[in-house]
This record gives C-alpha cells, sequence and structure tokens, in this order.
C-alpha cells in the first residue's frame, strides 16, 4: 500500500470542524494544509463527488458529503464541471483510494493542487442532522494544528458570512470566449454521435457556469458566448444575440445588482433563459424577492412539479436562496414549478416577455433526465419569438 493511503498516518493529521455555535467534530485532514472558513451544508448525493467539488456554486462553503464512501472514483479531465475547484472545503467520513480505470488522480491529490482544505473520520450523519436541524451555520476548518477550538469557534462567529455578498464577481471568467468552437468539449466521453449543426446565437452570463450546462446547449444547435458576470445589458445586446443565458452562481443573489439591473434591461428584448442563481436574478428583476432557505436544497434526489402538466422530475439542486411565492402576486412573472419538499418555487415564466427560469439544474443527470426537455423549450422560445 502506497504511503499516502497509510490509515496510521492518514489519523495522525488531527483536524477538527468548529461551527459557530460551539459544536466541534474532530477528524482527520486531508487535501490541502489550509485552514478556512466557510458555511457548513450539506449535500445528500450518493455519488458525484467530483460534479461537486468543480461546481462554482460552492464557493464560500464547506461541504458536508452524507454518503459515507468518497474518493472511490478517483478525479478525471472528462467529469470537470469548470475550470477549477471553488468550494471553501470538504467534509466526509471516509476518504479512500481509487478504483476506477476512468480515474487520473485521487481526490486528496486534487484537492491539494488547488489548495482545498478536507476533513475524513466526521460522523457526516450526525453533522448532517445537526445542519438540518439548526441550519446552515459558519464554521472553521483547522486542520494545521495552528489555532485552539475555542479561537476556531471564535473566528467562525466572525466570519463575514454569504448573506449580502457578491460571490459571482469572484468566480466569473476574466473575459468573453467562445465556448468550444471544435466541439471537443461538448462530444467528450459518452457522446459519440455526431454534433448537430449550430444555427442560434446564445450569449450566456458566467456567474459560475457549468460546463455541462453550454455542452446541452450546444447539444441543442446553440453556438454560445460567454461573458463575465458584470457584463452589461448594452454590451449583451451588441453582440445581437438570438437568446441571453444567465448561468448558476454562489451566494445570495441580492448582492448581483449589476446582474438584476442588466437583467431587467434585456426582458422584453431577447428570449431568456435562467438556472438557479439565473432564475433568482430573474426573478427579481421581475419584481419578486428573495428568501434564505434554512439549510439550502443540495442533493440529486429533489422532486419538482411542473404546475402546467402536472408531471414530476426529480432534480438536482444547490442552492441556499430561493424566490419568495408570495412576492411574485404582484410581479411580472408566474410560478411554473414547485418543489414537493417544501413548496417552494422551483421555475417562472413572465407573463408577456419570452423568459423562463428554473432553480434547479436540468443538465445535471442524477439518474433520470426529466428535466432534459428545458434546454429544447429554450430554443423553441427563441425560434417562435
Amino acid at each position: 500500500m502506497s504511503k499516502s493511503w497509510n490509515w496510521r498516518a492518514q489519523r495522525e493529521k488531527r483536524a477538527f470542524l468548529a461551527l459557530s455555535d460551539g459544536t466541534i467534530a474532530r477528524g482527520y485532514s486531508y487535501g490541502a494544509a489550509r485552514d478556512t472558513v466557510g458555511e457548513a451544508i450539506f449535500n445528500t448525493g450518493l455519488t458525484g463527488y467530483q460534479e461537486i467539488v468543480s461546481d462554482p456554486s460552492y464557493a464560500g462553503q464547506l461541504v458536508t458529503m452524507t454518503y459515507p464512501e468518497i474518493g472511490n472514483t478517483g478525479m478525471n479531465a472528462a467529469d470537470m464541471e469548470s475550470r477549477g475547484a471553488f468550494l471553501n472545503g470538504l467534509v466526509t467520513h471516509c476518504i479512500n483510494p481509487p478504483s476506477n480505470w476512468r480515474a487520473d488522480e485521487d481526490l486528496s491529490s486534487f484537492l491539494s493542487a488547488r489548495d482545498i482544505p478536507a476533513i475524513a473520520g466526521i460522523d457526516t450523519r450526525a453533522l448532517t442532522t445537526k445542519i438540518r436541524d439548526a441550519g446552515s451555520m459558519k464554521a472553521f476548518l483547522c486542520v494545521t494544528g495552528d489555532i485552539s477550538e475555542d479561537a476556531a469557534v471564535q473566528q467562525a462567529r466572525e466570519w463575514e458570512g454569504l448573506d449580502g455578498q457578491d460571490y459571482a464577481s469572484r468566480v466569473t471568467c476574466d473575459e468573453a470566449y467562445a465556448w468550444d468552437p471544435d466541439g471537443s468539449l461538448t462530444q467528450t466521453w459518452g457522446i459519440a454521435d455526431a454534433l448537430p449543426k449550430t444555427d442560434l446565437n446564445i450569449v450566456a452570463y458566467d456567474f459560475g457556469i457549468k460546463w455541462n450546462i453550454l455542452r446541452h446547449m450546444r447539444l441543442n444547435g446553440m453556438n454560445v458566448t460567454v461573458v463575465p458576470a458584470q457584463t452589461s445589458a448594452a454590451d449583451v445586446l451588441a453582440r445581437k444575440p438570438d437568446g441571453v443565458f444567465l448561468s448558476n452562481g454562489p451566494a445570495d443573489p441580492d448582492a448581483v445588482t449589476y446582474a438584476i439591473d442588466a437583467a431587467r434591461e434585456l426582458i422584453g428584448k431577447v428570449p431568456l433563459m435562467g438556472i438557479c442563481l439565473g432564475h433568482q436574478i430573474l426573478g427579481l428583476a421581475s419584481g419578486g424577492s428573495r428568501f434564505r432557505l434554512k439549510f439550502g436544497h443540495h442533493g440529486c434526489n429533489h422532486p419538482v412539479k411542473d404546475l402546467a402538466t402536472n408531471r414530476i422530475e426529480i432534480t438536482s439542486q444547490n442552492h441556499n436562496f430561493a424566490i419568495d411565492a408570495d412576492s411574485l402576486a404582484g410581479s411580472d412573472a408566474e410560478i411554473t414549478h414547485i418543489n414537493l419538499n417544501d413548496n417552494t418555487v422551483e421555475g417562472i415564466r413572465h407573463k408577456s416577455a419570452p423568459m423562463f427560469a428554473l432553480q434547479y439544474h436540468p443538465e445535471s443527470s442524477p439518474g433520470p433526465h426529466d428535466p432534459s426537455y428545458l434546454f429544447p423549450r429554450f430554443r423553441e422560445l427563441i425560434t417562435s419569438a
């Protein structure tokens, strides 16, 4: 057995997670040897940890995986959702060596190379129960041993948190770029057929965009130009797009005021689609308001109902905020989808302009492909406008 997977050596790397309420969860470290703060949340997915650690929407968060066995499938270039890793830290029960022919490297090495700390040996189900009951909370992850438990709790309490913070500007691209002009990033492992011809030009706002969203648009015959989060509506319209997409992203939609202003100006001038943070931005631009969920929606098994068809979709989700249903009563938007776990808003459309948005992730495939119709719907919205 290699030295990196010597279990005694692993457990000698003592580490702990300090929650702002004073709770201490002790374990051992892997990944980067760096202490950090973040918002402690949990994700109920049984697999897909690579997609989670490479999803920019997790910026600012310490992600607890409720499934105990993590690391088994390793990491590989084909399954990345972005250019890097953006979460503040990872919390797991076990960290295992990879046993998968597709693996390029192990999870610990991947995190170390990207300066992301992690802790294992935690009772993640007990931690999940605590977060579920008390709500998401600020936390401090200590892997260096350079700070006491009491001091870590105090630093967790003093951290500014995610409310009122613009994280989209921290994870967005530096400049506009064309997505996958030669098709090589779309036609990855598992997609063998020739790509369809493109006949629509889309501008996509990058608030933390996932690559599989871009793949789905390309698979539906769309050329996509990705632009930074703070791009003005005037600059977008100057590109003469057939449609505009507003992406997922991290933290508080109220703080992304420039994006709300841009969305408000774009509504009615070009067909629009939004996902996750993009959904919230379009909801705010249409006259709604947002609120914070107690512990967020993070997982691959959330049931969503399409109110027009009564069809139920099993969906993948990752968000801490949601649009207030009551706030939409006098707005320009109406509710199209609801979450069957808590009746929160999962989809909206504009009452008069070509615009719709979803809180969940139709590009993710948590087993089912239930929401995959939504990208063809965007195409239909454009071609019928």
